[in-house]
């Protein structure tokens, strides 16, 4: 029986984020508490309409990296395999900008796209090329 293998096209983020960004950060030698997934960094603003109110959604982060305990330094934007590398890129720069990191990375899981701040160039990395 012949297996085919799926498409990155028709990945879910998760699913990109699984097979693909995770395995390259931790390649790239990012240790598992120098990750945080999933991370709220805001928290939802809150709307008033009359006497109700309500809280949005925080900003969250798909991963940020660490340097050292309580020192990020990146963020990675992950996107599922129908958007473009840099499909994230203008979120990335966006909370990086809010938490003062120095790097911002759009990811589709074919590559990286960086956003370098210090010298505000950018350039796309392959997943194997992808260094701490």
């Amino acid at each position: 029986m012949k297996m085919e293998i799926e498409s990155n096209h028709s990945l879910s983020e998760e699913d990109v984020k699984y097979r693909f960004i995770s395995p390259a950060i931790e390649r790239a030698g990012w240790s598992k508490n120098q990750i945080r997934m999933e991370y709220y960094f805001t928290d939802g603003r809150v709307i008033f309409q009359g006497n109700v109110h309500a809280r949005q959604k925080g900003k969250k982060a798909d991963y940020l990296l660490f340097s050292a305990p309580n020192q990020p330094i990146a963020i990675v934007e992950a996107k599922d395999g129908k958007k473009s590398v840099g499909g994230g890129m203008q979120q990335a720069m966006e909370y990086a900008k809010i938490l003062d990191l120095p790097f911002a990375y759009s990811s589709n899981g074919e590559g990286f796209l960086e956003h370098d701040f210090i010298t505000n160039q950018e350039r796309e990395i392959t997943l194997l090329k992808f260094r701490k």
